[in-house]
């Protein structure tokens, strides 16, 4: 038999450097356990709304290490509601979910985020809250019985963040 040559094209490599990158922002190499069964797709709402994100293409990407097409300014990660979903449905407890966030990690440390992520970001940095405090808050806390927020230790929040 003779042996047809192999194509460049039809190599694929994998850049391990990038897994081992995203390894050390989560517990350890997660994706590696995935053989992608397509479950974590079945209840995804992102998947379920017609967006282009799919968290079994996310995690194929990982296995074969492409950062770089993952890891783009306006990367699809962002669909991804962090719903949980594709966690509780993985039969090998991969958690794609912690994945995705550890990506989304990433990509904010490259200053890669949509304009609602980064006004998020900003109030956090100025209230040390995710959502603005508001007489409007105040008054619903006040409605349900709820005690007034408590003050938030903004210098704490700044040594942390820094």
């Amino acid at each position: 038999m003779s042996e047809t040559p192999t194509d460049e094209r039809d190599v694929v490599r994998i850049d391990f450097g990038f897994r081992r990158e995203l390894a050390e922002k989560i517990e350890g190499n997660l994706a590696g356990f995935c053989y992608q069964c397509g479950a974590c797709v079945g209840d995804c709402p992102a998947t379920t709304y017609g967006t282009t994100f799919n968290p079994r293409e996310v995690m194929l990407k990982v296995l074969y290490g492409l950062g770089s097409e993952l890891l783009t300014e306006d990367s699809v990660l962002w669909h991804c509601t962090n719903c949980y979903n594709c966690h509780e449905r993985c039969p090998q407890e991969v958690k794609p979910v912690e994945v995705i966030i550890s990506l989304k990690n990433m990509l904010a440390d490259k200053g890669f985020y949509p304009g609602p992520v980064e006004k998020v970001i900003k109030t956090f940095e100025t209230t040390g809250r995710t959502t603005p405090q508001s007489a409007a808050t105040d008054r619903q806390r006040e409605r349900f019985g709820l005690p007034p927020l408590a003050p938030v230790p903004m210098d704490e929040i700044r040594k942390l963040i820094e």
